[in-house]
């Protein structure tokens, strides 16, 4: 299989189609399953102000040998176009056996979308023009599109001592929680409204985000210089991890980054937190957010210059055995609703992806499991060719069918949007039915034996939608 998908590079999503036409279309996007007649129309939920804002057991993807196939010269074009369409069949085959048979567009529901904090509201279409559908249409394209698509890459430098210059077949972690990170950057560096633009060259804000995930060493977020900070927690290459493991990797590697620089100069200008149980969910039960270890994260980030920095909160979650407790589906879903919104890590057991929105049970998803060539990103170069980081096909799963291990992100760039963030957090933990996927509190306190306790938080008010402040918190 190894062998197959090296020889593989797919035509969606991929650098090879400098010629198509970028333009999202109604056709693109709507599901092959939605008749030709449908009526049905996008707007944007007017409440929605898009903002700028433990480990489980898993499935192991199969792991070859990292030995190229050759290509020799005696080849004729016959054979390798039938190799290659033979190659073609067999990786999407390969896929469908794990991510399901593949489902593409928008259905024909009249079920709101959530995209990361923002909402694209379906309506019946009888008092709206078609011209303003496709506006909509248009603009959830753009959105889409717009989002930062890391895949498998093949012709790298090989990783620290090893022989592998592919991720092909174990990497779809690696990249999938590369793909949260580098959207929390674009939320940050150029905001949540931020959308790609063919017609222009890229910014060097945009560009400079890219080449910090670039394949080398020399990249300070690569799958290099991840592997290599999360040693301690069974990162290798060739080897599949799940994702508690690459969110304390990534913490290891944001941590060691700033060690490198001054505070001035970060690479990743932004606090890393994982929300966990008590002693890293030792004892088990829902994770906890604490605040004040929140606020010491941001302390420590910034050297004490500080009480409050962006932060990225990362919350690795197990819900189910086999596959999510559709107890818990309710709760995942409504996470896409808070502007704080990065999405899922998470997929089929073996097989991650990055899951960017939500409709009814669908789950659309960026996949990292195509094949690409190395590209070299330089934030000086503006000539250089980034659609093979962009994906204009949003692709669907089931949400109930996701392996049970996941993980939440979440971006605060400020305290007040922190604020917002636990008042949504608490509400949607106290209507979870006893099933939260994290709580909040507000400190830690020890009982008189000693034993460390969470101290509960609620609001002085209901939760009305109305602006809450930090002293309307009051401890239980």
């Amino acid at each position: 299989m190894k062998a197959i998908c090296d020889r593989f590079v797919p035509s969606n999503c991929s650098s090879s189609n400098t010629g198509e036409k970028r333009d999202i279309s109604r056709a693109s996007l709507v599901s092959d399953s939605a008749s030709s007649d449908n009526n049905s129309d996008l707007t944007l939920c007017p409440d929605v102000v898009a903002s700028s804002s433990p480990v489980s057991q898993q499935s192991k993807e199969a792991s070859t040998s990292e030995h190229k196939p050759d290509c020799t010269t005696h080849n004729s074009w016959t054979v390798i176009f039938k190799t290659a369409s033979m190659a073609s069949g067999a990786i999407r085959r390969f896929q469908e056996r794990v991510l399901g048979p593949s489902r593409t567009g928008i259905s024909s529901s009249t079920s709101e979308i959530w995209l990361l904090g923002v909402c694209y509201k379906i309506s019946d279409g009888e008092s709206s023009e078609e011209g303003d559908s496709g506006h909509v249409l248009t603009a959830f394209g753009q959105d889409f599109s717009s989002l930062i698509l890391m895949t498998y890459r093949r012709g790298f430098e090989p990783i620290g001592d090893t022989a592998y210059t592919s991720d092909v077949n174990w990497g779809c972690m690696l990249r999938s929680s590369q793909m949260l990170f580098a959207q929390a950057l674009l939320f940050q560096r150029l905001g949540r409204s931020w959308r790609k633009k063919e017609s222009e060259p890229p910014e060097e804000e945009y560009l400079g985000i890219l080449e910090l995930f670039g394949d080398s060493e020399a990249s300070a977020f690569s799958i290099h210089n991840l592997i290599l900070a999360g040693e301690s927690y069974g990162l290798a290459a060739g080897s599949w991890v799940g994702p508690y493991a690459v969110c304390r990797s990534w913490e290891s590697l944001v941590r060691k980054k700033r060690e490198e620089t001054d505070v001035k100069n970060k690479s990743f200008s932004m606090a890393v937190h994982i929300v966990s149980g008590s002693e890293d969910g030792e004892r088990g039960g829902a994770p906890i957010l604490c605040i004040e270890d929140v606020t010491k994260s941001c302390v420590e980030f910034s050297e004490g210059e500080t009480e409050w920095t962006p932060i990225l909160l990362l919350v690795p979650l197990v819900l189910g055995l086999d596959k999510v407790n559709p107890r818990y589906l309710p709760s995942l879903i409504a996470t896409f609703t808070f502007p704080q919104s990065l999405g899922i890590l998470g997929g089929k057991p073996g097989a991650s992806t990055y899951i960017v929105g939500v409709q009814e049970d669908k789950g659309f998803y960026l996949d990292p499991h195509d094949v690409q060539q190395v590209v070299t990103v330089n934030k000086e170069d503006r000539d250089v060719d980034t659609l093979s980081y962009h994906c204009n096909t949003p692709r669907y799963v089931p949400l109930e069918s996701l392996d049970p291990s996941l993980a939440l992100g979440f971006y605060c760039p400020d305290k007040a949007d922190f604020d917002d963030f636990c008042i949504r957090a608490t509400k949607l933990a106290g209507e979870s039915n006893g099933a939260p996927l994290f709580t909040v509190t507000q400190s830690h306190r020890r009982n008189d034996s000693g034993i460390a306790e969470s101290s509960s938080i609620v609001t002085s008010t209901e939760f009305s939608g109305e602006e809450e402040h930090e002293d309307d918190w009051q401890l239980l």
